[in-house]
């Protein structure tokens, strides 16, 4: 009984988390369009999905992983050991990262779109690997004391370095491809082994030291899946297919998607993905918690699977149709606006931010509020994907975006009291999570499809990259502001 109760909660907490999105779409639908959705029945039923699938999953993660996470890391914790330590942050960062709804649906976009010619599993792979390998890094930097902003500074200007060499197919997607890294499985795990570690380690400070590896794992999939489009690009021609049949399909056509064999499918490929994942919550464990660790495991794997799907029947369809609605009319101020507010009441929902935002609030000894942080992160959320937006309006060459907004960001790094300077680049990585993502994702290559001359895997693409550029722009401002104000004198 005790558990139901619990997934009610959590099923409320989903629901409420949607309804700003809602919210947005039904004025938008109903003032601005006045037009009701043809299929409006089947993104109800998605919307569904989403909130149950969402609701079981994250219990799963309760139920299972999370305790277990916390457990292993305490343990390894206590030998001491650099390298047992690495080698333990390598293995959470990889197997967190392999169970992420957001890459996956990504590496799905990106492979239909790219015919094939970029390979999703290879791509989530990618990524986890390089997640891994930042957090081990990480969590040397940590005991070793090294400060946080020089390897965020030599991160960030190595992205840029390899960005000059990108092609313009995968620039977009790798950005988005380290945004979405950090999201509802990730951001929980590494957030307890960094603060966990610097409240352990003597001489460290939680908020200088505890924060950062939620950045540092963001920076190092943006060069190797680069690297990765250099290969899969470097003498290719890009044949694109239409993409309105991989974001809008046939409703008519949805309940085939329910289909015995096709569920079995998707079931097993997703137990494959989650295998590691299983692999490390069974590590050494007693056999009197073998059931509650196989009911959430069990509840992980079907949440993970309805809350992609039901992305692929709602909010997919949602932001492509939107796009398409708001470029009919003759002035693009409405799709600007559009824009703004889905970003900030996505943005405002993100339960990886309110966690982050808690536990900022904790660490800082109440001097920093949370509430404030998150209207601040939303407001750059929304300003950020409002500028993407506009890029890919006008045709605007990404890298020249990209550089210019970084080239910002490592300009106020300097200028940032630091120890906020960790926390800003965290709370750029977890404002675009499992809320913000797939109505972003939708909403770019929904423009994309529909502006001539627009490429869809070159300007579809990106818009998460600018969702975690400007909220780090907004802390950093807004900490530079305080300061000098708290500096000024009084007369």
């Amino acid at each position: 009984m005790n558990q139901l109760k619990v997934f009610w909660i959590i099923l409320s907490d989903a629901l409420r988390n949607l309804l700003p999105i809602i919210g947005v779409v039904v004025f938008f639908q109903g003032v601005i369009v006045r037009e009701i959705p043809d299929n409006l029945t089947s993104l109800i039923l998605g919307l569904g999905i989403v909130v149950v699938g969402s609701a079981l999953f994250l219990q799963g993660l309760d139920m299972s992983v999370f305790p277990m996470g916390k457990s292993l890391s305490h343990r390894f914790a206590r030998l001491g050991s650099l390298p047992v330590l690495m080698g333990f942050g390598f293995c959470m960062g990889c197997v967190g990262v392999m169970a992420e709804p957001a890459l996956l649906a990504v590496s799905q976009q990106a492979e239909q779109i790219s015919m094939g010619q970029i390979n999703g599993l290879i791509l989530r792979l990618i990524v986890a690997l390089s997640v891994g390998a930042v957090i081990a890094l990480g969590i040397m930097r940590m005991l070793l004391g090294h400060p946080i902003q020089w390897y965020l500074i030599g991160g960030y200007s190595l992205v840029m370095l390899v960005t000059f060499f990108a092609p313009a197919e995968i620039v977009g997607l790798a950005y988005d491809s380290g945004g979405v890294t950090t999201n509802i499985v990730t951001v929980p795990l590494i957030a307890a082994l960094s603060l966990g570690l610097a409240g352990m380690v003597r001489g460290r400070n939680p908020l200088n030291d505890g924060f950062g590896l939620v950045a540092l794992a963001v920076i190092v999939p943006m060069i190797t899946v680069q690297l990765y489009g250099i290969v899969v690009y470097g003498t290719q021609a890009v044949e694109l297919i239409e993409p309105r049949a991989v974001l809008t399909p046939n409703m008519d056509e949805v309940p085939a998607e329910f289909e015995v064999d096709g569920l079995l499918e998707e079931l097993l490929m997703l137990m494959r993905d989650l295998s590691p994942l299983i692999a490390v919550v069974m590590l050494r464990r007693p056999l009197s918690r073998l059931p509650s660790l196989v009911a959430g495991l069990v509840m992980t794997l079907v949440g993970l699977y309805a809350f992609v799907l039901g992305l692929q029947l709602s909010l997919f369809p949602i932001g492509a149709r939107m796009a398409e609605q708001l470029l009919a009319f003759d002035h693009v101020g409405f799709l600007y606006l559009f824009t703004f507010m889905i970003g900030f009441a996505s943005t405002m929902a993100e339960p990886a931010l309110v966690a982050v935002g808690r536990k900022a609030e904790q660490v800082g000894r109440r001097r920093l509020k949370g509430s404030l942080l998150r209207l601040i992160v939303a407001t750059g959320v929304a300003i950020g994907i409002t500028v993407g937006v506009h890029r890919i309006i006008s045709g605007g060459s990404m890298h020249l975006y990209i550089l210019i907004g970084y080239s910002v960001v490592l300009f106020l790094t300097w200028l940032t009291p630091k120890e906020i300077v960790a926390l800003a680049f965290d709370l750029g990585g977890v404002g675009t999570s499992e809320i913000t993502v797939p109505v972003v994702i939708a909403l770019g290559i929904g423009l994309a499809t529909h502006i001539e001359g627009r490429s869809v895997l070159n300007d579809g693409f990106g818009l998460i990259a600018f969702a975690s550029i400007f909220p780090i722009i907004s802390v950093m401002l807004y900490a530079i502001i305080v300061r000098q104000l708290q500096q000024r004198p009084r007369w």
